[in-house]
């Protein structure tokens, strides 16, 4: 009996303790975790209350959705209805629609879109969240950054999307995507920053320097907005990687810093004016390590520089490793193209390169690179310099500095210089684009050019 009563009583006073406890927590308001030894390996952290660590996406939402609008592309072609129509031109106008997303950038109506959404395009037509149809006009496109830039009027100020600072964000942000997916107007999906500076293609001689985020986009998102959680355009969607066409799991964007750089650059010059250094860049690899005496795997390997740049004259050397911009870090070749990206000619950079095993800091004036894109001989050329010429005993012409297509790269024409295009002497891109812009497309190319090993050749491209 008095075992049954101790029992009792210990029974009693441990629910008694437990009330008790209950009770505190349930007249505290908050829990906190005191830091306290677990694992070396687990370590602990205060996460906050549940209200802390939720995610609100509506204020981004409400913010963002009204300006973005739905982009329609009308192009006309013509078939050719016979074989001569086939060869001599002509045949009946045929419609094809197209369509994608767009961002109002500011209230008296400029959008922002992807080159691709409105290639070609006959007609434009712009859809916005009330239903309003507007006729828009193309301001001017950059097909390298796929960026376009469109505009509508109306009477009244249209809502629009502030540009954040791109360079600031960070792997893990929360970010939304919005757009008009399979012509689903007004569509909002979420998702985080999966990685930055990524590059779709290291070998198409074009810098890629995309924000990857796993918000869902498919087609028609293409040129539509990715925003912040404060509701600030971070990027525009551009691409998929996918086997079906559709998500698959993964997104790309174009950064806000770069092509807000590309839309001011077409309102106040017309085209786009690129910065760059003045080097050649190369990747890290045994040899080269060994070679420099380089430990370090991440940054870019100067391999070359350009005689009079700013790189040259601000003293970086061959053998530099560069490591940061501007106190921004760089990792990889797509860091450092993305970050120029957002820079013009004449603009100074700091850049921070790594020689000897010593960080040293120099002030670069970025210089203007100057290029024009033959599309019809799949070529990109550059102008030359005057000692340049001299070295390889010539006294005009242009370089060429990579081929646009597989089927032109295959001929290995990188470092050729080009003296004629139809007989015609080429002094600099200026030549190229006026022998290019008046010539008969009908009628065949001839092209004169100097050889790598010092030799005279003619193609002649049909």
């Amino acid at each position: 009996m008095k075992q049954t009563f101790r029992l009792f009583l210990v029974a009693l006073f441990a629910g008694a303790i437990t009330l008790g406890g209950y009770k505190y927590l349930e007249d505290e308001e908050r829990i906190s975790f005191a830091p306290q030894e677990t694992s070396k390996f687990i370590p602990t952290t205060y996460l906050g209350t549940a209200a802390e660590m939720s995610t609100d996406f509506t204020e981004a939402a409400e913010k963002t959705v009204h300006a973005v609008v739905h982009v329609k592309n009308i192009t006309v072609s013509r078939q050719p209805t016979n074989i001569f129509e086939f060869f001599q031109g002509g045949g009946q106008p045929r419609a094809m629609v197209g369509s994608g997303s767009g961002v109002i950038i500011s209230p008296d109506g400029y959008i922002i879109t992807n080159n691709h959404v409105i290639a070609n395009a006959s007609n434009l037509e712009v859809t916005l969240n009330n239903n309003k149809v507007y006729k828009a006009k193309l301001i001017g496109t950059d097909p390298s950054t796929d960026i376009a830039l469109l505009k509508i009027d109306d009477d009244d100020e249209l809502p629009f999307i502030p540009f954040g600072d791109s360079n600031n964000i960070k792997i893990g942000e929360w970010v939304l995507a919005v757009g008009n997916p399979f012509n689903l107007t007004s569509t909002v999906t979420a998702g985080i920053i999966s990685a930055k500076a990524r590059d779709l293609n290291q070998f198409d001689g074009n810098p890629q320097s995309f924000i990857q985020t796993d918000a869902a986009v498919n087609r028609g998102n293409s040129g539509g907005a990715l925003v912040n959680t404060r509701g600030e355009l971070i990027g525009i969607n551009t691409a998929i990687t996918s086997e079906t066409g559709s998500f698959v799991g993964y997104s790309f964007a174009v950064p806000s810093n770069n092509a807000r750089k590309v839309i001011e650059d077409i309102l106040e010059y017309g085209n786009v004016q690129r910065g760059i250094l003045g080097i050649q860049v190369g990747n890290i690899n045994p040899q080269i390590a060994e070679e420099y005496g380089i430990n370090d795997t991440e940054g870019v390997f100067v391999g070359g520089i350009e005689k009079g740049s700013g790189a040259d004259k601000a003293g970086i050397k061959e053998g530099d490793v560069i490591k940061r911009l501007d106190g921004f870090k760089v990792s990889k070749f797509a860091d450092l193209s993305g970050y120029l990206g957002s820079k013009r000619p004449n603009d100074v950079v700091e850049v921070t390169v790594l020689r000897n095993g010593n960080e040293k800091t120099l002030a670069v004036k970025l210089i203007k690179l100057e290029t024009f894109s033959m599309d019809d001989l799949g070529l990109e050329v550059k102008n030359i310099t005057a000692e340049e010429l001299k070295e390889r005993g010539l006294k005009n012409g242009v370089i060429v500095t990579r081929a646009l297509t597989p089927e032109i790269a295959q001929y290995k024409l990188e470092g050729i210089i080009i003296t004629k295009i139809n007989d015609e002497t080429v002094k600099d891109i200026d030549d190229v684009k006026r022998i290019m812009m008046n010539r008969n497309t009908r009628t065949p190319i001839k092209m004169t050019f100097m050889d790598t090993a010092g030799s005279i050749n003619t193609f002649i491209f049909r």
